[in-house]
Formats: C-alpha cells, structure tokens, sequence
C-alpha cells in the first residue's frame, strides 16, 4: 500500500468527519430536534473510528502494532457509527429512541467489536471486517427504509447504498490484498485501497446531505399536519363562536350570515319572545330560568323543519328564519310548538311566548325584515295582556 497516498486520504476522512460531527452538534442545538442526538453520537463516533488510524502515524507503529491498537476500537466505533445512523433514520417523525434502545445499539457494538475484533488476525483481514460490517448494516438500513416508504428519505437510501456499494468494493480490495500481499499486489489496486479513505469521505457528505433532505421534510411533513390541525381547530372555534353555549342553536353573530343568505330566496322571519320570563327567575331562581330557555329551544328546533335556523336572538328571544314557508305551515308549527310545551308541563313550569312575523323578500333588507317581526311581536304580546 503506498502509504503517503494512505496518509493523504485519511487525513482527507478525518477533516471531513470532523466538518460533518461539528455541523450536526450545532444543526441540533439550533432546531433543538431531540432525534438528532442520535445522528450527532453517530457522526461524533465516525470521528473517533478516524481518530484511531492516526495510531498507524506513531513511530514503529505501522504493521502488525496497528492491529494491536486499533482493532478494537477502530471496529466498535464504525460499528457504532452505522447502527446509529440507521436508528436515527428509523426514529424519524417518531421522535428520539429510549435510552435503553441506545444502550441496546451500543451494547451489541461492542460485542460485535470484541468478537469480530479478536478474530483479525492481520491489519488487511481488519480492513476486511469492518468494510463487510459497513456493507451489510447500512446495506439492511437502505432495505429498511426503502420499505417504511416515509417521504424524504430518498437521498439517505442513496447515500446508504452507495456507501454500502463502496464498502463492499473496499472489503473486496482488501481480500485479494491479503490474498496476494502488499508488495505483489497489482499498483492499481494498491491505490484504490490506499485511497478508500478518501472515497469514504465523499459517501459521507452525501449521507450527510440525506440526513438532512430527510429532516427537513419531516418537519415539513410536521409543519403541514400543524396547520391542517389549526385549521380543524379554527373551523371548529368559528362553529363554536356561533352557538349559544346555553341552548346549543345559533347565536346573534350568525344571524347577519343567515339572513345574507335568505336574501336570495325569501323567508318568513319569526320573533318569539318568552312570556314572563323575569318572573320565572325570581320566584324559582335562575337555573331553572336557564332549564326553561335550553327546553324552549329544544322544542322550537323540533318543531321546525331541520334546514330552517334557529337563533337565540338575545336573553329569552328567539328567531326562527324560515325560507320558502308558507303561512299555513309556520301556523301549524306554532301551534305544534305551543301543545309539546303544555305537554312537557310536568314540573309546575309553564312555558309561554309570543311570537311576531314578517316576510323578507328577494333582495329585501333583513334589519327592516327583524324590526317588522318584533314589532309584530310585540303587538301580540299587547293583544295577549289586553285578552287575559
């Protein structure tokens, strides 16, 4: 292996691997995104797995001394760095993983590393393990997440696959360099091994850029759902701020929308107004005022046809607005509403109301129409009081 050309591109790895750690570290304090803490240990032990090739640098430290110090170490943390990279690609849109997941990846590293690290016999089988080992977790990772089929993780599939793709190439090279030793070894092939390092970097910036692509769209995907929510929320308050809390029908603020509306067809708008209603408060207190207004409004919903709305106009009056009623039937729910309130007349409170209408017509004006109608009912309640 020429060795200047070894030291030129792992110096190139280590450069990049650091570049990428610091980004994250910092990619993650800024969106304070708790999943990327995964990809954060991740880069942070692809750094340290770079680290240990610095021990090849040491004097006497080239040859068989290289696989006695970094075998282990340089394993477990490219081991590690591979597991975490496809759990935090797992973990997204779901949040960060348990601290016993965590615990559980480095774990099996680290029994992987002991077990495989122990069975090296050489720095080439070395370099033959951990290339394999790279091959077949991010190869599995690429599978994975091509299954989930989860939106935005295109590039980091790609970016697995072609690390994977070139780890597998490298554990290849390194056979048949263990195979054929390094000074028979063919000089192109000495390269390609001596430049791996280098290649490994370029494959990084690219899973890097994936993490990334794949971020981002998940807190698009995130985004999105937010405002499909507040938007579900917000129909629902406008629904809400148009119902009277008390009776459950429409409030004073959707009138002006209904009779909008019922200016291009017509209605009969109906006034009612309860009779004595302040007395009902005083003599059996205001929640049984309140039971006499939720019953009333009741009835007068049941009493009507389902398209006709009913709004609780202000205290203890109502307005029913009716569009395309006849006279005849408005008559005939009147005098319906009147006979399910005597009937409901089982608690010693009697329900009685007064009620005026008028009629809107197409482009009519719908304040001239309500001020017809309660006037109207307050004839009525006149005539009554006059009759009792």
């Amino acid at each position: 292996m020429d060795f200047q050309l070894w030291r030129w591109s792992t110096t190139v790895q280590i450069c990049s691997a650091l570049l990428i750690a610091l980004f994250f570290v910092v990619l993650q304090q800024s969106t304070r995104r708790r999943v990327l803490r995964v990809w954060v240990y991740a880069w942070l032990a692809n750094v340290c797995a770079t680290a240990t090739t610095l021990l090849a640098w040491a004097p006497g430290a080239q040859g068989e001394d290289l696989v006695q110090l970094s075998r282990f170490p340089h394993l477990f943390f490219k081991t590690l760095f591979v597991l975490l990279l496809v759990l935090g690609a797992s973990r997204l849109g779901r949040g960060m993983p348990s601290r016993s997941v965590v615990a559980k990846v480095v774990i099996g590293a680290l029994a992987y590393s002991v077990v495989i690290g122990l069975t090296a016999q050489s720095a080439g089988m070395l370099a033959v393990l951990v290339s394999a080992t790279i091959c077949i977790i991010l190869g599995a990772g690429a599978a994975y997440l091509t299954l989930k089929r989860q939106t935005g993780l295109g590039w980091l599939c790609a970016g697995f696959l072609l690390r994977a793709a070139l780890a597998a190439g490298e554990a290849v090279a390194n056979s048949l360099l263990l195979v054929q030793g390094a000074a028979g070894a063919d000089a192109t092939l000495r390269m390609v091994v001596s430049m791996s390092a280098a290649l490994d970097a370029g494959t990084d910036w690219l899973i890097a850029m994936g993490c990334i692509l794949a971020l981002y769209e998940t807190i698009g995907s995130e985004m999105q759902r937010i405002n499909t929510d507040l938007e579900a929320t917000k129909d629902e308050l406008r629904i809400l701020s148009h119902r009277d809390p008390l009776t459950g029908v429409f409030n004073r603020r959707r009138l002006p929308d209904i009779m909008n509306d019922s200016r291009l067809t017509g209605a009969t708008i109906l006034f009612f107004d309860l009779d004595d209603f302040k007395d009902i408060n005083d003599l059996h207190g205001h929640h049984v005022g309140d039971e006499a207004l939720r019953r009333f409004a009741r009835v007068l919903q049941s009493s009507f046809r389902p398209g006709d709305h009913v709004v609780r106009y202000a205290g203890d009056e109502f307005i029913v607005v009716g569009q395309g009623i006849e006279q005849v039937d408005w008559r005939d729910r009147i005098a319906t509403l009147r006979e399910t309130l005597q009937r409901e007349h089982t608690d010693g409170l009697h329900i009685n109301f007064a009620v005026g209408e008028a009629y809107l017509p197409v482009g009519g004006d719908p304040e001239a129409a309500i001020r017809a109608a309660d006037a109207a009912m307050y004839r009525r309640k006149g005539e009554q009081k006059r009759l009792a």
